[in-house]
């Protein structure tokens, strides 16, 4: 059983995910890594509607900041959950790491 901000719940506290650090790697893709160590490809094409349509500008796209764990453009008017960055991302193995 955890609380948070006064309110009970059963089971155990899920650590929130965050992202740590980024890199833009090619158009509309962001090389993330998440709090929990892991290395993940995201394809922001997926990002549609509206509110993410400055994202198609590369100036706009490539200028992100990362705030409290999470990726924000355009002095943080708009952003995106690093859980939906990370299920909607691939596994990205380091190639360094692997030789």
């Amino acid at each position: 059983m955890f609380e948070v901000n006064g309110i009970l719940y059963a089971g155990s506290a899920k650590e929130l995910l965050k992202i740590q650090d980024a890199k833009v790697t090619g158009d509309k893709m962001l090389l993330l890594t998440f709090s929990s160590g892991e290395k993940r490809v995201f394809d922001a094409t997926v990002l549609k509607g509206e509110v993410f349509a400055p994202l198609n500008d590369p100036a706009v796209f490539n200028n992100f900041k990362i705030v409290h764990g999470v990726i924000t453009w355009m002095n943080e008017e708009i952003d995106c959950a690093p859980e939906y960055m990370y299920e909607n991302s691939y596994e990205y193995l380091d190639m360094e790491a692997v030789v």
